[in-house]
C-alpha cells in the first residue's frame, strides 16, 4: 500500500480568504502568503483595478491560490 504525503502551506486559507475580502486591493492576502512583489503591485493598482482582486478570490474559494512557494494553503 503507498503511502503519499502532500505538502501544504503554513498560511491559512480561511485567513487569505478574509484577508482578500476587506484589505484585497491593498494586497494584503499577497503579502500575507509572501507573494511580496505582486503585492506591491496590487497597492499601487488597487488590486489591479478590481479584476486581480476578484480573480483571487475566486481562486482562493476555489482552492487554487498558492504561496510563494506554490504549495496549496492549508484549510
Amino acid at each position: 500500500m503507498a503511502h503519499y504525503i502532500t505538502i501544504t502551506s503554513d498560511k491559512s486559507k480561511t485567513t487569505a480568504f478574509v484577508l482578500c475580502l476587506f484589505f484585497g486591493w491593498l494586497g494584503a492576502h499577497r503579502y500575507y502568503v509572501g507573494k511580496i512583489f505582486t503585492g506591491f503591485l496590487y497597492t499601487v493598482t488597487f488590486g489591479c483595478f478590481g479584476a486581480g482582486w476578484l480573480l483571487d478570490l475566486a481562486k482562493i474559494l476555489l482552492g487554487c491560490f498558492r504561496d510563494n512557494v506554490k504549495a496549496p494553503l492549508r484549510r
